[in-house]
């Protein structure tokens, strides 16, 4: 294993504290490395958190800032955060308006926030991310997993919450932008957990996984490897089906990398998703390319198409100051 650390034991802070410290305009880091924040807050507003396991940076401490996350509690690489974590970060960002939790759906993710929410003083209420079409159940979730769509929810939502808008209205849209949001994705390679210094499965050369999930889980099928337009063909095909129908739809097309994917092969995936949405009679009116919801150091992408209307185009346009997006 070649990687760029110190130790197991202290990647996680190490990268925190760099984090904070190159985005300091940003970003202020809570006690014991618990959770990451906005450092200003924005009194009356409804505080949005959300968390999970570290290995999926940018997703989600490079997302916490003005137009999107308030917080985020980072566990350790792949393992979920504590309650105590979630807690502290809401006592931290509270701004007397309420707390919504925005959560993948992973069972740890599910059963921490949950727990931390029965704990918390004020008004709580969670959204629920669960926008991969690959698998219905697996080990790890109850329902399907939630995967890049986070992304799409955080800043929808994010935007929404700067606007002022109240708890509820915020969980109504969170759930309505998840409903409307499908990912799928691949993998070409393993991804390397530091602690454990080898490859979470093994996998050949001419091999790929259809549907894996962001902690390296296996998904639909093993396959020979095939070309970008066929595996964009199958990946598309999935998510439209499962939409049932897509035409005349203004939507948001969202190529993400798992880690180790260059950006030309990205865009290369994004020119085939586009096309192939387009002729199920798909309007793309928004797109995101780019490394934002990874697996380590995984190769392989995934492809996410979010159905808009004209108030989530226009929420999707508002301005975003964070660490990983800025516009």
């Amino acid at each position: 294993m070649k990687k760029l650390i110190n130790g197991v034991d202290t990647i996680l802070t190490e990268s925190l504290d760099g984090l904070v410290a190159a985005h300091s305009d940003i970003l202020t880091l809570g006690g014991e490395h618990k959770f990451v924040r906005r450092k200003a807050l924005k009194p009356g507003k409804v505080a949005l958190i959300s968390g999970g396991g570290s290995g999926h940076e940018p997703l989600h401490a490079g997302l916490v800032g003005a137009g999107m996350l308030d917080a985020a509690c980072p566990g350790q690489v792949f393992t979920s955060p504590t309650p105590d974590q979630m807690l502290a970060a809401a006592e931290a960002v509270d701004g007397g308006a309420g707390v919504l939790l925005i959560v993948k759906n992973y069972e740890g993710d599910v059963m921490n926030f949950e727990m931390a929410a029965e704990m918390m003083a004020g008004p709580v209420e969670r959204v629920l991310v669960n926008d991969d079409v690959a698998v219905e159940d697996s080990t790890y979730t109850t329902g399907r997993r939630g995967v890049a769509g986070t992304l799409v929810v955080e800043k929808v939502v994010g935007a929404a919450a700067e606007q002022g808008r109240g708890l509820g209205e915020l969980k109504a849209l969170g759930d309505r932008v998840n409903r409307a949001t499908r990912s799928m994705g691949v993998a070409l390679t393993s991804c390397t957990v530091p602690a454990a210094g080898k490859p979470m499965f093994a996998i050949g050369e001419d091999e790929m996984e259809f549907g894996v999930g962001i902690h390296g889980e296996p998904g639909r099928r093993r396959d020979k490897l095939m070309s970008a337009d066929a595996i964009a063909e199958e990946i598309c095909g999935a998510i439209a089906a499962d939409f049932g129908a897509i035409a005349n739809k203004p939507a948001l097309l969202f190529v993400n990398g798992f880690g180790a994917t260059p950006a030309m092969e990205l865009y290369l995936m994004y020119n085939a998703a586009r096309r192939l949405f387009e002729q199920s009679g798909a309007r793309i009116v928004r797109s995101l390319v780019g490394n934002y919801v990874t697996s380590l150091d995984m190769a392989g992408c995934s492809i996410t198409l979010s159905l808009l209307d004209d108030e989530t185009t226009r929420l999707w346009d508002e301005p975003v100051h964070t660490a990983a997006l800025r516009w």
